[in-house]
Order: C-alpha cells, then sequence, then structure tokens
C-alpha cells in the first residue's frame, strides 16, 4: 500500500486553489493549500515536507521563479510542477531549467495533473 503522496499546492487564486485542492483530496491525495511563497517556506520550515509542490509562477510578493528557488535551495528532493494561466510557456520553461520537474496551463486537466504528479514522485523515489 502507497503511502498518501502530499502535494504542498500554491497558489493565490483560492477559488481554483481550493477546488483543485479537493478533487485532489477525494482522490487521496494529502493536500496542504497556501495563496503565498512566503507561506510555502513557512510550512516546509515548519515541518510539512511535501512530495510534490504544486507552485503557480504568477503571485504577490514571492513569484513562484523565486519560491521555487528557495523550496529546491531548502529541499533539494521534493518535485515541483509549476502553474500558470497566463500562457507565460516561456517562463515555465525558465523554471524546468531551475530545476522544475514540469509545468501545466491552467486550468488542470485533474488527470493529466495526477498522472504528471505520480511521475514526480516516482522519479523522487528513483533518487531523481
Amino acid at each position: 500500500m502507497n503511502d498518501q503522496i502530499r502535494i504542498l499546492l500554491v497558489d493565490d487564486e483560492l477559488d481554483f486553489a481550493e477546488t483543485l485542492a479537493e478533487r485532489l483530496r477525494l482522490r487521496s491525495f494529502d493536500v496542504n493549500v497556501v495563496s503565498r511563497a512566503e507561506e510555502a517556506l513557512n510550512t516546509i520550515d515548519a515541518g510539512w515536507k511535501p512530495d510534490v509542490v504544486l507552485l503557480d509562477l504568477k503571485m504577490p510578493g514571492m513569484d513562484g521563479m523565486d519560491a521555487l528557488i528557495e523550496i529546491r535551495s531548502r529541499e533539494p528532493d521534493v518535485e515541483t510542477i509549476m502553474l500558470t494561466g497566463h500562457g507565460a510557456a516561456s517562463s515555465s520553461i525558465e523554471g524546468m531549467k531551475r530545476g522544475a520537474f514540469d509545468y501545466m496551463m491552467k486550468p488542470v486537466d485533474i488527470g493529466e495533473l495526477i498522472e504528471k504528479v505520480e511521475q514526480a514522485v516516482a522519479k523522487k523515489g528513483n533518487g531523481g
């Protein structure tokens, strides 16, 4: 039996984030939702270590790219999937160069997202 996959969902669009989190919880994922990058870092620093971070690219304060760098410096083996609703594929590709596992355009397809999360966890489990 697999341990429950822990997902940290970081998105300032709380309606989107809560809806997505609920859909993931219904599929037995352990999801923690925060609306700002700083909250995500505080959550990780407080000891809640996710398997995968779903990270919005554009947020007030620290953006997703800076958050990605900070998360990777704290937890190098946590995989990150960038989420963007702004057609910013070039930024998402830049995120992958900086260590993100993958990126997805919003609104995300739940089946595709789950597949990417499972691939990220498998990569992590194989030592990256």
